[in-house]
């Protein structure tokens, strides 16, 4: 069977509301309570996001992350009580998404979800070509062009901009572009910045006034597509 959301949690009642809170609203989730009942819910169903707990009685979330990570590529969002900034750069090394701190709002909860949702079937979907006005970006032969003509770009450039255009219209945070693109949380945030500037050089008809690639201030980078 396929689900939209797989809670991994031991806490019952929060568990369940969560669940019940998502099914009412159109996020078709199941719920299991530790790694045993998770790895068998995976031999016979599908889950395109995974909301995972650290403390899991005897185990722990991160073991099952490393575990998850060997055969599934869906989002995991770790949703734990601890607050230590060691949980959460592990967290994200290890293969999560995100980490939401524990006590949280169901509908931001929800809202964030729905985002990371959409953002993976948007990249999971089979597009090899994006066009908006001028612009064109072909995936399979990693080319760019404007206005017809082929724009040279390095090869982190490159992934950088596949990354923006592939998550349109949604906010991509710093630290992702850092982990995704760069493959490294503790990249120099210069290195982001000049990366965009010369993108902007590239492909915008006004790079003072972007048309494509906007920035959301202290936060990461969106692409807007018309």
């Amino acid at each position: 069977m396929k689900f939209d959301c797989l809670i991994v949690d031991d806490e019952v009642m929060l568990s369940e509301s969560t669940r019940d809170y998502f099914n009412t609203l159109g996020v078709k989730t199941a719920w299991v309570a530790d790694e045993k009942s998770c790895l068998e819910f995976f031999r016979d169903n599908e889950a395109d996001l995974i909301l995972l707990d650290i403390n899991l009685g005897e185990t722990s979330g991160f073991d099952l992350c490393n575990l998850l990570r060997k055969t599934i590529n869906a989002p995991i969002l770790f949703i734990s009580a601890r607050k230590s900034d060691d949980d959460v750069l592990l967290a994200l090394n290890i293969g999560g998404d995100d980490y939401i701190k524990k006590p949280y709002s169901l509908a931001v909860l929800l809202a964030k979800v729905n985002a990371v949702l959409k953002r993976y079937r948007t990249n999971s979907a089979d597009e090899s070509l994006f066009a908006d006005g001028d612009f064109c970006i072909n995936f399979a032969e990693k080319s760019v062009l404007i206005r017809g003509e082929k724009i040279q770009l390095k090869a982190m450039e490159y992934k950088l901009l596949a990354h923006l255009v592939k998550n349109r219209n949604c906010v991509v945070s710093k630290d992702e572009l850092f982990r995704i693109v760069w493959e490294d949380a503790f990249s120099d945030e210069n290195t982001l910045n000049v990366h965009v500037r010369r993108l902007r050089e590239k492909i915008e008809e006004n790079p003072s006034n972007p048309r494509f690639i906007k920035t959301e201030r202290g936060v990461g980078y969106v692409f807007e597509s018309h």
